[in-house]
């Protein structure tokens, strides 16, 4: 760096700029499918966080879980973590049907089920989840998640829509 250099630094907020928000898990939500999840409770808490002033919400990582279920050990940082698609919202999207929740975690699960066993989300969520997916065209094909059924995993099927 010569003498005479200046670095001008870039500040992501003006000087003035003050917020505040809250640190709150997605899973931590209350939802009657195992953990919380981007569905209404998200929407209600996200309009409790606008009435109240804040302007942040910080949601921890939110890739797909690994070992202990540590959103801090996770699996891949490109992914998503599937379990928090709400199949409140597939249902409105007519991705999902209601009958496909009905085994379902029973109401209040978020919060009665310690972190340690969340893990059985997964078996309330995954049937309904893969009956979304099950739904989705494609560019005329489907995606078809048949690891359930023949353990060979995600494979493209024609879709009889298009």
């Amino acid at each position: 760096m010569n003498g005479g250099d200046k670095r001008i630094i870039a500040h992501p907020f003006p000087p003035e700029y003050r917020a505040s928000g809250v640190l709150l898990p997605v899973p931590s939500l209350p939802s009657r499918h195992g953990i919380g999840d981007f569905g209404p409770s998200a929407s209600a808490w996200i309009d409790r966080l606008s009435e109240a002033k804040q302007s942040w919400w910080q949601a921890l990582p939110l890739g797909p879980t690994g070992y202990g279920n540590s959103p801090y050990s996770s699996l891949s940082s490109f992914a998503g973590n599937e379990l928090l698609i709400s199949p409140d919202r597939l249902i409105e999207d007519g991705l999902l049907r209601a009958i496909d929740c009905e085994d379902s975690a029973p109401a209040g699960a978020a919060i009665d089920t310690p972190p340690s066993s969340r893990s059985s989300a997964a078996f309330w969520k995954q049937p309904g989840l893969i009956s979304a997916a099950e739904r989705v065209p494609i560019c005329g094909l489907r995606l078809v998640n048949s690891a359930m059924n023949s353990g060979t995993g995600l494979k493209t099927m024609r879709c009889s829509e298009h």
